[in-house]
C-alpha cells in the first residue's frame, strides 16, 4: 500500500546518542515509522547517529519524508545523513534550530540531552512570548522527562512563570500516545 503524500510536518528533537535504556531507541524507530505511516514529514537534526539516526532511518525505511538541518560544524560529528529527501547544511545552531522550526507544524522531543533541552527551552519561550502556536509534545519513555516536568512546576511554584506555561506542553508515554496527540493537533 502506498503512504500518503506529506500533509503536516513534525520537527523532532532527540539524542544524537541512544542512551542507557533500549527503550529509547525503540522509541525513536516507532517515532519514526508512525510518521511516515501517516504521511507526516520528519524535520530534524539531520544527524545519522543516537536517536536521530534511528528516528530518520526508521522513517526513511517505511517510506517517509525527511528533511534534515545541521550545522557545518557537526557534519563529521553527528554524521550528516546526506540521503535525506531535503538536506540543509546551515552555518550555526541558531540557524540550525530556526530552519527546522520554521519547517514544522509541530514539535516533538523524545529523550535527549543538553541540545534538546536547549531547542525544547526555546520552543517553549517563544510559546509562552505568543510568538507561535505550534504544539510541543514530550515523549516521555519510561518516565524520562519526569525530573523536566518537575523543574518546570518548580519554576512556576516559585514565581517565575505563570501556570499557563504548563498549558503549552503535553507529555506522552507512548508512540501511540504520540500519534493521537498529533492526530489532534496537527491541522488538516
Amino acid at each position: 500500500m502506498p503512504l500518503p503524500a506529506f500533509s503536516n510536518s513534525v520537527c523532532v528533537y532527540c539524542g544524537s546518542r541512544p542512551g542507557l535504556r533500549p527503550a529509547y531507541e525503540v522509541a525513536a524507530r516507532e517515532t519514526g515509522e508512525m510518521l511516515a505511516r501517516r504521511g507526516w514529514r520528519l524535520v530534524y537534526g539531520a544527524g545519522d547517529v543516537g536517536l536521530m539516526g534511528a528516528v530518520a532511518r526508521a522513517a526513511q525505511g517505511m517510506g517517509g519524508s525527511s528533511f534534515g538541518v545541521i550545522p557545518r560544524h557537526l557534519v563529521d560529528a553527528e554524521v550528516g545523513k546526506t540521503d535525506l529527501d531535503t538536506y540543509v547544511v546551515t552555518e550555526t545552531m541558531h540557524e540550525r534550530k530556526k530552519v527546522m522550526f520554521m519547517n514544522a507544524e509541530a514539535i516533538v522531543m523524545l529523550p535527549g540531552g543538553a541540545g534538546s533541552l536547549d531547542e525544547f527551552f526555546e520552543v517553549l519561550t517563544w510559546r509562552q512570548l505568543g510568538l507561535h502556536g505550534k504544539p510541543i509534545l514530550l515523549l516521555d519513555i519510561e518516565g524520562y522527562w519526569q525530573p523536566l516536568r518537575q523543574l518546570l512546576n518548580h519554576v512556576i511554584d516559585e514565581g517565575f512563570a505563570d501556570e499557563s506555561l504548563k498549558a503549552f506542553i503535553q507529555y506522552v508515554p507512548s508512540v501511540k500516545g504520540l500519534e493521537r496527540a498529533l492526530e489532534v493537533a496537527l491541522p488538516g
